[in-house]
């Protein structure tokens, strides 16, 4: 087997993450189902905070990370998690579900876009046409199977639009901190840090009342701790990927996470997905590649 590079290495670990990535949706679903909001995502991140501390590397000192990364750019990691479950805990059955990840999913054209808008990264025309064409596959997926359909999606959006906007909300926030954590985290990976804010936070929550801790089924308990190996590795996984490999290899792989995801919440979660959903989820994966070869082909 050829010698490895560091760079090579480390972007091999980060393509972990958009596997387990494509499980989140479908797990976080399933804890928020059986035990509540605020205790559910409790269990789940502080099974996380446990399974993160034994894996090495992840224990930098807070000095090691410049004041503006812990002011303006890991802050946006923590707002992301409450945003997305949030939106997943605030959707209307396992359809509504999906749909709202796939808004959720706009992150990889976002972390392409704001690489080129913030970080300097250099790119083709098309980058913006890709852009376009994501949020179409967005608004296909919303339309089901009557398309491209602004009364239908309006309809949808006023049913419950908190949980779309969480939902776009928190793309905006992974795609800028994906950025930050390349541009100011000095190659320091903060996965343990921000998983144990999200804990003590979703704690707090529940402290404060946000739901009782349900019975929990067999499949609630398998969720938990799946979803702390799956969302802490893919977490720390991609951090250590994004500082130390190529990122635009790993923005590549990210784009298939739609339909990972799809894929597992049809098994776990029960999602019932037409045709016209996956057209929608191509459209977006189409969309996404579109913005990643505008910035491959300048490098």
């Amino acid at each position: 087997m050829p010698y490895l590079s560091s760079s090579h290495k480390a972007t091999i670990i980060g393509l972990f993450a958009p596997l387990s990535w494509g499980m989140s949706v479908g797990l976080i679903r399933r804890i928020t189902e059986d035990f509540g909001l605020a205790a559910g995502l409790s269990l789940l991140y502080l099974s996380t905070c446990a399974f993160l501390f034994f894996l090495p590397g992840l224990r930098p000192r807070l000095r090691d990370f410049p004041k503006k990364y812990l002011l303006f750019g890991m802050p946006l990691a923590n707002i992301y998690s409450i945003f997305f479950c949030l939106s997943l805990y605030m959707s209307d059955g396992g359809q509504q579900t999906v749909e709202v990840g796939m808004v959720n999913y706009l992150w990889p054209c976002l972390v392409v876009l704001f690489a080129v808008l913030f970080n300097g990264q250099k790119a083709r025309w098309w980058l913006w046409p890709g852009v376009v064409i994501s949020f179409i596959g967005v608004m296909l997926v919303l339309g089901g199977e009557q398309g491209i359909d602004p009364a239908g999606i309006a309809q949808r959006f006023r049913h419950n639009p908190w949980s779309y906007l969480l939902a776009f909300f928190g793309a905006i926030c992974w795609g800028a901190y994906t950025n930050f954590t390349r541009a100011w985290s000095n190659g320091n990976n903060p996965t343990l840090y921000v998983f144990a804010i999200d804990s003590i936070t979703f704690s707090c929550m529940w402290a404060a009342g946000f739901g009782d801790l349900g019975g929990g089924s067999a499949m609630g308990w398998l969720s938990v701790a799946l979803g702390a190996i799956a969302m802490g590795g893919s977490y720390a996984a991609w951090c250590y990927g994004v500082t130390k490999g190529n990122i635009t290899v790993l923005a590549i792989s990210s784009y298939f996470t739609p339909a990972l995801s799809c894929l597992f919440a049809m098994m776990w979660i029960g999602a019932s997905l037409d045709g016209s959903f996956w057209q929608g989820v191509a459209v977006i994966i189409a969309g996404s590649l579109l913005c990643w070869s505008s910035t491959a082909l300048r490098r």
